[in-house]
């Protein structure tokens, strides 16, 4: 059975220039626990294929059971250039909330 991220975690997104930042909030211990093992910029750049052309990063924010994800070449060259209906990048989390995350990490019983 697969979650989405918006069962485990807040999203909140904003940009500078054609980087897309997504801050990532976990509900709770176990929430984190789970998303430290898949959420990765490998399943990332899958999920956001032909979107983000740049490369990603999740930098761990453990004391606040959080994460930031930065992505490069996310906003099709920025506020002032792109064509993209979301040209700031505010949408980018809402996006993200929908990444899929399997049900049985929560639990433990799905190592990678």
């Amino acid at each position: 059975m697969w979650l989405s991220l918006s069962d485990l975690a807040y999203t909140r997104s904003g940009d500078k220039g054609d980087v897309s930042n997504v801050g990532v909030m976990a509900f709770g211990d176990a929430e984190y626990a789970a998303l430290r093992i898949w959420l990765t910029p490998e399943r990332l750049r899958d999920f956001f294929a032909g979107f983000v052309l740049g490369p990603i990063a999740v930098y761990e924010l453990p004391r606040m059971n959080s994460f930031q994800v930065v992505m490069q070449k996310a906003l099709g060259g920025g506020a002032t250039r792109t064509l993209r209906f979301d040209e700031t990048g505010k949408s980018v989390a809402a996006l993200m909330s929908r990444f899929p995350v399997p049900a049985s990490l929560l639990n433990g019983s799905e190592t990678l």
